[in-house]
């Protein structure tokens, strides 16, 4: 078996879809895509596509090496996610050529179900205690809200009960186990986040995500002499390598590897199994589509540190066009009082609509994140 083509669709809302085929008919599909940059990507898997004609797909890991390794320069969100896409897509071929779904081919259960969480409250979070209610009706155990609008090196303390506020009004809501994940997104630095963090620890959060951002990883260790609430990070750190330091650290509970950035599923797999060495659990980020939330299902299957998945069905972000809008088989993410099954089908077990695709590849996008400012007109993280 050989690959002979790759083929790359932009589509809404914010989505890069890839499609490898191969000379026996077998196709796969994955989701190369770092938000805001998808054309950047793109340019990059098609660079990355003398690698791939005439290989057989099968040999994952020799191609992974290969696209990782093969240039001078490497890691990063570009070429990471590039070679994520290409990566989830190989293992869809290799499960349709055996028969089998990906998680068997990565050990095979370590659960029966697993545990997703919904968002709240949309870029500047309102609403959040009906959200999190209806929510809860719906069947979900936990969600997950961001925790504030732009906040400045040093702010006011408005803005801290502000979110300690919205935050103990969906406890006082939905009960004390109901889950809350508090996402600071990285818009809080140092300062601001050990003030937050000690607030907070009344009301018991799931989590605290990105208290900073990832290249300050280093204000972790005083951060969390501030509390007791787990800490949460990891969406914008790529391969193994990148979450050496961190573990070694041994300042945060939950890491939240991307599917579609850190480097696709073995690369997940690799860094979970770090992971557990150092008693740490593993919660995979997942905003996009059907191929990278397929893709986190198949490593939570597997994985023992998992604790929960993030999913994106009815995400602010997900205007127009949604998770299940492009898949024949939407009933894949049927979500049950708070769980969904594991995907059982050959590969990733994803039936995508590739004519839909095609129309809304015409379509496309150019989605861009806002760009935020502090009062004073400096920029704010977004």
């Amino acid at each position: 078996m050989k690959i002979i083509k790759i083929s790359l669709y932009k589509v809404p809302p914010r989505w890069l879809f890839l499609k490898i085929d191969t000379d026996e008919g077998i196709s796969g599909w994955g989701e190369p895509v770092v938000e805001g940059r998808a054309e950047t990507v793109k340019a990059a898997v098609n660079e990355l596509t003398d690698y791939l004609i005439g290989r057989n797909p099968n040999d994952i890991e020799d191609i992974w090496q290969t696209l990782y390794r093969g240039g001078f320069y490497r890691g990063g969100p570009i070429l990471m996610s590039a070679i994520s896409g290409i990566e989830q897509a190989l293992w869809d071929i290799k499960g349709k050529y055996f028969n089998i779904p990906v998680y068997q081919m990565l050990g095979g259960k370590a659960r029966q179900k697993i545990k997703v969480y919904s968002w709240v409250g949309g870029d500047r979070p309102v609403d959040v205690v009906a959200a999190a209610l209806g929510k809860q009706k719906e069947g979900f155990l936990a969600v997950k809200m961001n925790a504030s609008e732009e906040m400045n090196y040093i702010d006011s303390f408005s803005k801290v009960e502000a979110v300690v506020e919205r935050v103990a009004s969906i406890r006082e809501a939905v009960g004390k186990d109901f889950g809350i994940g508090v996402d600071f997104h990285g818009r809080i630095h140092k300062t601001m986040a050990k003030v937050i963090v000690k607030e907070l620890e009344p009301y018991r959060p799931m989590f605290i995500e990105e208290p900073v951002l990832p290249e300050n990883n280093e204000a972790l260790r005083e951060i969390a002499w501030h509390t007791t609430c787990p800490i949460a990070t990891g969406e914008r750190m790529y391969t193994r390598w990148g979450f050496k330091q961190l573990l070694q650290d041994g300042y945060v509970d939950i890491i939240q590897p991307d599917l579609s950035h850190t480097g696709g599923i073995l690369e997940g797999k690799k860094i979970a199994a770090m992971a557990e060495a150092y008693d740490v659990a593993i919660a995979p980020h997942c905003p996009l589509g059907p191929m990278t939330l397929a893709s986190s299902l198949h490593l939570d299957a597997t994985t023992p540190n998992f604790i929960i998945q993030e999913q994106s069905l009815g995400i602010h972000y997900n205007e127009g066009m949604d998770i299940l809008d492009y898949m024949k088989n939407p009933e894949l993410f049927d979500y049950e009082n708070g769980y969904v099954n594991i995907p059982d089908k050959p590969g990733l077990g994803v039936e995508i609509d590739e004519e839909k695709v095609k129309q809304a590849a015409e379509t496309g996008h150019n989605w861009k994140n806002p760009i935020w400012r502090n009062e004073d007109g400096s920029i704010a993280e977004w």
